[in-house]
């Protein structure tokens, strides 16, 4: 098919209101049938039609992860740039457009909800529910051999939850910070630093998708075990990105793809693991080289029930600028933008 043919089918896929509609709220984050379903207010099977007819004209890419069956914007390619285009250009103000964007973000509440009476609950317990599916001790010495010898004066944790990652490198850094929107996961974090006596490391409350940093501002960046939390993983690598110094480095621990269904329901889970590929892809588009990345199956303490973690370390270029200034609060006499 020539890139005419493309762009063609791809214009008559997406020349009717509800499909329009469906690239617009895709493109604000994954989104399953039923969450359509939900936001439309059509039938299934209807949605299903359109879903499909956009899918065929490459508008939108769907994929399984377990049960559930998501639909994401393309990647690349005349699609990608043509749903990006539509997107833009839909007018958010259009009542029909205006009251699936309030149903969305009642659905992205109810999961954050639902979310955050997990992590209430687990907070105590929870470095000892992460050691259920995988041999954390050997997940950790590889972060750190994956760090280097090389020192940072100040790293950045995003979803510290219990603090455990700041404790693991608080021997590499000068100052730790640990960010978590979790206010019971904080108070556990403070009380373990507070005993270990690590007084450079501290936890605050923060949005891992808005953090309050100044751009080129920190030098080290690591995100374990929480990527497959979030709606939208990619937001949370740029943003990520942003703060980090030309040359700062990130270090990623999440699940491997999986088919443990439970862990949606009883633990919170947004998405059944990461793939390779999209990790590459999120990087790619967050301006991130990906440096070296590592699969590690679970052990045999384990008993063969536990999950697959990979490791993904990547770097910002080392003369990359860094585009759209935001203000935030310095680190350490790092001026704000």
């Amino acid at each position: 098919m020539s890139d005419l043919d493309t762009l063609l089918m791809g214009l008559r896929a997406a020349g009717e209101s509800t499909r329009l509609r469906i690239l617009f709220l895709v493109a604000q984050g994954e989104l399953n049938v039923k969450e359509l379903t939900q936001i439309l207010g059509q039938s299934q099977p209807r949605v299903s039609r359109h879903l499909k007819l956009l899918c065929e004209a490459g508008l939108l890419e769907r994929y399984r992860e377990g049960s559930w069956v998501l639909f994401r914007v393309s990647a690349d390619g005349i699609p990608a740039a043509l749903q990006r285009f539509i997107a833009d250009l839909v007018p958010a103000e259009d009542p029909a457009i205006s009251r699936d964007l309030g149903r969305l973000e009642a659905i992205k509440e109810a999961r954050e909800e639902k979310a955050a009476r997990y992590f209430k609950a687990s907070a105590a317990d929870w470095d000892t529910i992460r050691s259920l599916h995988v041999a954390e001790e050997s997940v950790e010495v590889r972060m750190r051999e994956l760090f280097g010898g090389e020192r940072a004066p100040v790293l950045l944790d995003l979803g510290t939850g219990t603090g455990r990652i700041l404790e693991l490198f608080s021997e590499c850094v000068d100052q730790g910070i640990g960010v978590d929107a979790s206010p019971a996961m904080l108070a556990i974090a403070r009380n373990r630093l507070e005993r270990a006596g690590l007084t450079h490391c501290q936890v605050r409350h923060a949005d891992i998708f808005h953090l309050p940093y100044s751009n080129s501002s920190i030098d080290a960046v690591t995100i374990h075990q929480v990527l497959h939390f979030l709606d939208e993983p990619a937001k949370a690598m740029e943003e990520a990105a942003r703060v980090l110094k030309p040359g700062g480095r990130i270090l990623i621990a999440d699940f491997a793809p999986h088919e443990l269904e439970f862990l949606r329901e009883s633990h919170a889970h947004r998405r059944l693991g990461i793939e390779a590929q999209q990790m590459e892809a999120w990087l790619e588009r967050a301006g991130l080289i990906l440096k070296n990345q590592e699969v590690l199956p679970p052990g045999p303490a384990t008993a063969g029930e536990g999950l697959t973690v990979s490791i993904w370390l990547a770097e910002v270029p080392a003369r990359a600028e860094l585009s759209n200034p935001a203000p935030g609060v310095a680190v350490k006499g790092v001026e704000n933008k």
